[in-house]
């Protein structure tokens, strides 16, 4: 599951929503919208989200956010390190063998740093 397939789930369940109501009023199929949910298709387009926001009738900070974990929610990501140090190179590659491997705690953890260290 993605980070917005999350809170798409959250907010159905808050307001009620079937995810074939929600699917119909959007223009997409139930079994898009699932997959889109479960992380087995890419994050959504611009415009989709729009009306997913217009749809829960969200505004600022929470539209937002929406907005924010649309763009964090790519499950097939590919991190190119050419021109990095080798460390960097590495660090992808581990963390692609062993990402499955880690736990909730371990992954809170490593963002983060990487979000502490980005900065």
């Amino acid at each position: 599951m993605t980070p917005l397939g999350l809170r798409l789930r959250q907010l159905r369940a808050e307001r009620g929503v079937t995810l074939k109501q929600m699917a119909g009023a959007l223009g997409v199929s139930s079994a898009y919208l699932s997959a889109l949910e479960h992380g087995r298709r890419g994050k959504p387009t611009w415009m989709l989200l729009q009306r997913t926001i217009h749809y829960f009738n969200v505004i600022w900070d929470e539209a937002e956010e929406l907005q924010r974990l649309a763009e964090m929610s790519d499950p097939k990501i590919t991190i190119d390190t050419a021109g990095m140090a080798p460390e960097a190179t590495e660090l992808a590659n581990r963390l692609a063998r062993d990402i499955g491997r880690l736990g909730p705690d371990d992954l809170v953890f490593i963002s983060n740093e990487v979000v502490k260290r980005a900065r």
